[in-house]
């Protein structure tokens, strides 16, 4: 070899790369859709980690293809992690269901439900047609320091098949474990604030909901006084169903609070109505529901109209059908009074989310023309809905649902996000007396983020005795809705800085076998698979002393 100018230079390059690549880390992910990379938040996250982080996998054992690839992306996941965390992270499987008797096994799966890890039983054929039963956790448990949180990662969406909700899952993986990391890691205490003084749901009304923010926050409630700084230390402002009208220094302080990059979730009911009244008589009046609110919501970009809204898609309640003076006898009849909301698939807030239960829910509308802002429609109803105007009537012995011509209209929002930067009600106006602490009035916004919803149930847990229900549980459907799932992306959503929520906006594309051809042809592929290797090995060999011959015949 003759070391000319050209292969000195690359010799050069060459060595620069090699010693280059002990210092400066990077991957290529050449798939269509990313799959194997993680977001730039994610990256970050992982370099705060200061201690082992140790993770279980329970999703062990033999497993169908399905599950098979979800423990591989989960593993897979974990690897990008570890990368990026400086291999912070022990990982461990673990399989439950391996034990030396049925008493062991049964003394596991107990010990897991208790750390709150409910299994899923998975019912399958064998080859020889008989069926089969296994139990699995799909389970992965995170430690961190003297911290332990379980997170279950198999969506299982009613109404998807099998292989939508796995696909469902690996999409949500980085969004799911990420959100553990962080409630492992963190050491900053972020507060939000549910406001009261103005008819707002009582604590043990959202009391549910409460417990699942405070994983991420510190939840407080409290009135609004007149201290116009008071709540600037809070991440995000609920608002859950006010029932009495807003004074102008309550709304000013609320006005300045956004205008200074705070983040409110309203959930404001848009009718007035009797529901004692309805449930005892059948009837009650509506009116549009006053809380001096609608300038400050027209002045942000939206409308809540003040109108009801029935919906053929609906939850179900029991009614008693036996005739006066006869023993009760209950059935099962639409409550068109209460929708089932269809939700965002684009959304971070409501992607792969099930509909979410409401009632008594009015219309929302965006208005003015403001360039600095963006809506999104999160919910609606669906494409069998009635619109009943105020003021009026509502008469329960009225309704006649078999009328098609009852259910007119369809797909009318029912809650907005708002993005951008918002116009202060109170420019051109003056201060309502009585202000303290009052900064520099400012007439438009930093920019940042508003929700609107527009039927104030739909955050309200029942209460039953002295016992809470599940938000979103419906106990005479016994069906769990997205109601939680809702409440807490759109906080989560409202107060996030990094873009941490678009996560779950992450798509991977489901490639689906026919698995009559997979039968039908599986010994083919298999022979395939073992055969051909060995023919073009077998090949390769043969051509090579082939002309190895020839070669040194001609020597």
């Amino acid at each position: 070899m003759k070391f000319n100018i050209q292969n000195i230079i690359f010799l050069a390059v060459l060595s620069a790369i090699v010693l280059s690549s002990f210092f400066f880390f990077f991957r290529i992910d050449l798939t269509s859709d990313k799959r194997h990379s993680i977001s730039p938040q994610t990256k970050q996250l992982m370099r705060s980690i200061t201690e082992p982080l140790e993770v279980t996998i329970y999703l062990g054992g033999e497993l169908n293809p399905g599950f098979l690839r979800l423990r591989r992306a989960a593993n897979e996941l974990l690897h990008e992690l570890s990368v990026h965390s400086r291999r912070n992270i022990i990982v461990r499987q673990e399989n439950p269901s391996l034990a030396a008797s049925a008493e062991e096994r049964a003394q596991r799966f107990a010990e897991l439900e208790a750390r709150g890890m409910t299994p899923i039983n998975l019912f399958e054929r064998d080859r020889e047609g008989r069926r089969i039963q296994r139990t699995i956790f799909p389970w992965i448990e995170l430690t961190y320091g003297d911290r332990t949180i379980a997170v279950n990662i198999l969506k299982n969406i009613p109404g998807r098949q099998g292989e939508e909700n796995l696909n469902i899952s690996i999409e949500n993986l980085e969004f799911e474990l990420t959100r553990a990391i962080r409630i492992l890691t963190t050491t900053e205490v972020n507060k939000v604030a549910f406001l009261e003084g103005n008819g707002e749901l009582s604590e043990a009304e959202v009391y549910d909901i409460s417990r699942s923010l405070s994983y991420y926050f510190q939840i407080d409630r409290g009135v609004l006084g007149t201290d116009a700084s008071a709540l600037d230390d809070y991440k995000v402002v609920i608002i859950a169903n006010p029932t009495e009208p807003f004074t102008e220094a309550h709304k000013y302080i609320i006005d300045q609070y956004i205008m200074r990059g705070g983040r409110v979730l309203w959930l404001v009911d848009g009718v007035k109505l009797s529901r004692e009244q309805l449930s005892i008589t059948g009837n009650s009046p509506i009116i549009e529901r006053d809380l001096n609110l609608r300038d400050m919501f027209f002045r942000y970009g939206a409308r809540i109209s003040p109108v009801l809204l029935q919906d053929r898609q609906c939850v179900m309640i029991p009614v008693n059908i036996a005739p006066l003076g006869e023993q009760p006898h209950f059935e099962p009849m639409p409550w068109i009074f209460a929708p089932l909301l269809l939700t965002s698939y684009v959304h971070p807030i409501t992607r792969n989310i099930v509909e979410v239960k409401s009632e008594f829910p009015s219309a929302i509308e965006l208005v003015g023309e403001n360039p600095q802002l963006e809506g999104h429609l999160l919910l609606a109803t669906s494409n069998n809905t009635h619109i009943v105007r105020t003021p009026g009537v509502i008469d329960l012995s009225g309704l006649d649902l078999t009328n098609p011509n009852h259910f007119n209209t369809g797909y009318v929002p029912v809650a907005v996000s708002l993005e951008g930067v918002f116009q202060s009600v109170f420019t051109n106006r003056m201060r309502p007396p009585g202000i303290t602490n009052a900064q520099t009035h400012r007439r438009e916004s930093e920019p940042t983020r508003q929700i609107i919803v527009s039927s104030g149930s739909i955050i309200r847990n029942e209460i039953v005795g002295n016992e809470i229900i599940t938000l979103g549980f419906d106990r005479f459907m016994n069906q769990q809705f997205g109601n939680k799932d809702f409440i807490q992306n759109a906080v989560l959503y409202l107060a996030d800085r990094d873009g941490w929520m678009e996560l779950r906006s992450r798509t991977v594309r489901l490639s689906l076998l026919n698995n009559a051809v997979v039968q039908e042809k599986r010994t083919f592929w298999q022979m395939v698979n073992l055969v051909l290797p060995i023919v073009v090995l077998l090949a390769f060999g043969l051509i090579y002393q082939f002309v190895r011959k020839r070669k040194f015949q001609r020597v």
